[in-house]
């Protein structure tokens, strides 16, 4: 009797391919809270290929799926660590990697070489008839690694210590030892190679591996470390390898789930499940993503399709789920949106953090508050999660199809912000997908009103027919009350009819639903202005010039508001001017008139024939004409030394900026950075 890859006893004879099939699939297995890295059985040399399936063989020991490490005798308890269904394992959650190798793997039976990696040796007992022996190497066997000779020879077997226990390995992938740099091993055995890009390197280390188990154990060691793209590189290759296997398939849904491509790893999960119906981890790890993605009802199925006990903290976190989704029900049912909003984020918090439906639902209710940029931000993060097939997110949400209700929300955040053509085009979407849903008719039928009312309103305001457009847009209003574009049209309307009232609750309407809406802003600040609250015109205006700082208009317009305050207050005004050009100074006298002015004045001490001070000069001219509610001064040194003396300037160019005659800042040979901060924080 001599003893098969299977750890059992059995007589010798030839292995059919399907019957090496069948070992290969049976000897897979998958570690607790890591990617399924089963062992490969093999027959003949380790550098021989599965017959029929075209898949890379190797020899037939059983892995320690804890430490990593491999030994010649198959462990006691190989049955049942072999079983196809892993049934016996405990439960890994998706995505999670837990527990540590102690070390290289040790030396299997066999003489092989991959690459510029560690030498193996081991005694070619059953060659000829394609069955491995599974009697363990002798001690004067093991080639220490890094132990090189220059002329490219093995050395006498018998003189090498097997206490030697470091990991070195060849640099350079050539034939011959003896060439190339060496690099220290890593713990799993892996050649590092010098002068390569990770691409390269990773390349080569693919190309090396042919055996299934190594390029597995290989996306383990990655997977661990977090890198998973680099993990699902050697996942496919695995699956090139043996393209029938449900491990495989599993361990590639483990990378896409680290990548957040939860869609694919569904597919794979569910291919894992073809392949093997039985495969605990593959319902296990589906049931986690489900609920990430919000499927309560197939998060719950798969994880009692495990064919293990049932985990209580995973059903009790499966039910909390179920009970805020609920909730949200309700509370959109009553249209309250700040439970609604509540619910949906205590939902994300217990494990729903992946769902584009509930990321939709979160940007409905902040559309419904008057959130509108983070309601748009919301909604972008359902795109990012992905929603080009929706096969794997439940079938309804709220009563609506789960592509109908993203596309429904996403209409009302695009008319919200104007975006007409994009609420149109995606209220037919979901007219298309749910064409039976009464609410979603419904605001199919309110967009496409609020849009005709738009564009008819802004044909009639480009031909001056003032009131007729403002009716058009009062229309549009009745379909969609809160939309801040029709109100602000609708406000300009009314101030070109003189209507500075009306105008005014329009604007402040829209102000109400959309904060930062600067149109909605200019038009009551300059209602305002028109009915002279000048507090309030002031007020507007100064927020618009922080907006836009090189803004000409919107610059004068808040200087003819301040002097209108000024006036209304009894204060003197005459001295002040808005812009012009840069006022010459030839005597101290003419300085402190100036610098005296209700305002701020910035002077510019100069010597004509500095070029630096020409220059200068000219950046201060540009000034001028941006900053026209500042009084720009210039002053020759050369020509007036006495107001020189008196501002105590010695070096030029020098810049002083006065604030109703007071000194705010001096700058010496500032650069157009410096100075442009400085005139912006005080013009404004």
């Amino acid at each position: 009797m001599s003893r098969s890859g299977d750890g059992r006893g059995k007589s010798k004879k030839p292995l059919s391919s399907e019957s090496i099939s069948d070992r290969f699939e049976s000897t897979l297995g998958f570690e607790d809270n890591k990617p399924d890295a089963k062992n490969f059985a093999d027959v003949g040399s380790p550098i021989s290929t599965l017959h029929g399936s075209g898949a890379a063989t190797f020899a037939t020991t059983s892995s320690s799926s804890s430490s990593g490490s491999f030994s010649g005798k198959p462990p006691p308890n190989a049955a049942s660590s072999t079983s196809k269904s892993d049934g016996g394992a405990r439960k890994s959650h998706s995505g999670e990697l837990s527990g540590s190798s102690d070390g290289s793997p040790k030396p299997k039976a066999g003489h092989r070489r991959s690459g510029s990696g560690q030498m193996m040796f081991s005694g070619a007992v059953g060659a000829s008839t394609g069955v491995s022996s599974s009697a363990s190497s002798p001690t004067t066997n093991l080639l220490p690694a890094g132990n090189i000779c220059p002329s490219g020879k093995i050395g006498k077997i018998g003189m090498m210590s097997r206490s030697s226990t470091r990991s070195d390995v060849l640099g350079s992938g050539s034939g011959n030892y003896g060439h190339g740099s060496i690099m220290r091993g890593t713990a799993s055995g892996s050649a590092k190679l010098s002068g390569f890009g990770e691409t390269a390197m990773l390349g080569n280390l693919m190309a090396r591996k042919t055996d299934p188990e190594e390029v597995t154990k290989a996306g383990n060691d990655h997977y661990k470390k977090g890198h998973f793209a680099e993990a699902l590189s050697f996942y496919d290759r695995a699956m090139e390898m043996c393209p029938g296997n449900a491990a495989c398939r599993n361990n590639r849904a483990a990378a896409l789930t680290g990548l957040e491509r939860l869609e694919e790893a569904v597919k794979e999960c569910e291919e894992a499940i073809r392949l093997d119906p039985s495969y605990a981890k593959a319902h296990h790890r589906l049931s986690c993503i489900f609920l990430r993605l919000g499927h309560v009802e197939n998060a719950r199925r798969h994880l009692f399709l495990a064919g293990q006990q049932v985990d209580l903290a995973e059903m009790q976190q499966i039910q909390t789920v179920e009970r805020h989704l609920a909730r949200c029900a309700d509370a959109r049912r009553v249209r309250d949106w700040k439970s609604a909003l509540r619910e949906a984020d205590a939902a994300i918090s217990a494990g729903v953090d992946s769902s584009p439906l509930i990321s939709a639902f979160r940007a409905e209710a902040l559309l419904r508050l008057h959130h509108l940029e983070e309601a748009n931000s919301t909604l972008a993060k359902a795109f990012k999660y992905g929603v080009k097939s929706l096969s794997c997110f439940p079938l309804k949400f709220l009563g609506m199809l789960s592509g109908s209700y993203i596309c429904f929300v996403q209409a009302q955040v695009e008319m919200a912000l104007g975006r007409f053509e994009n609420a149109v085009a995606s209220a037919e979407k979901a007219k298309q997908i749910d064409p039976r849903n009464g609410e979603v008719a419904v605001m199919w039928n309110n967009v496409k009103s609020v849009s005709r009312a738009r564009t008819q309103g802004n044909e009639l305001f480009k031909s001056g027919n003032f009131a007729e457009a403002s009716t058009a847009y009062g229309e549009g209003l009745k379909y969609d009350p809160s939309n801040p574009v029709l109100l602000c049209n609708r406000a300009a309307c009314r101030s070109k009819l003189g209507q500075w009232e009306r105008s005014l609750e329009d604007c402040n309407e829209a102000l109400r639903i959309q904060p930062t809406y600067t149109k909605a802003l200019l038009r009551r600040a300059a209602s305002y202005s028109k009915i002279e609250r000048w507090v309030e015109a002031v007020r507007d205006y100064e927020v618009l010039r922080k907006e836009f700082p090189a803004d000409t208009e919107v610059a004068e317009a808040l200087f003819h508001a301040q002097v209108a305050l000024k006036m209304s207050r009894g204060e003197e005004v005459s001295n002040m001017k808005f812009g012009g050009e840069v006022e010459q100074i030839t005597c101290l006298e003419q300085l402190q008139a100036a610098i005296s002015l209700t305002g701020v004045s910035v002077v510019c001490f100069i010597a004509k024939a500095n070029q630096q001070c020409i220059q200068t000069a000219q950046l201060v001219d540009s000034f001028c004409a941006r900053y026209p509610s500042l009084n720009f001064l210039k002053v020759d040194i050369n020509a007036s030394p006495e107001v020189a003396t008196a501002e105590d300037v010695r070096i030029v160019p020098t810049i002083k900026i006065y604030k109703n005659g007071a000194k705010m800042k001096e700058m010496i040979c500032p650069s157009k950075q410096v100075l442009d901060l400085a005139l912006k924080h005080y013009g404004m």
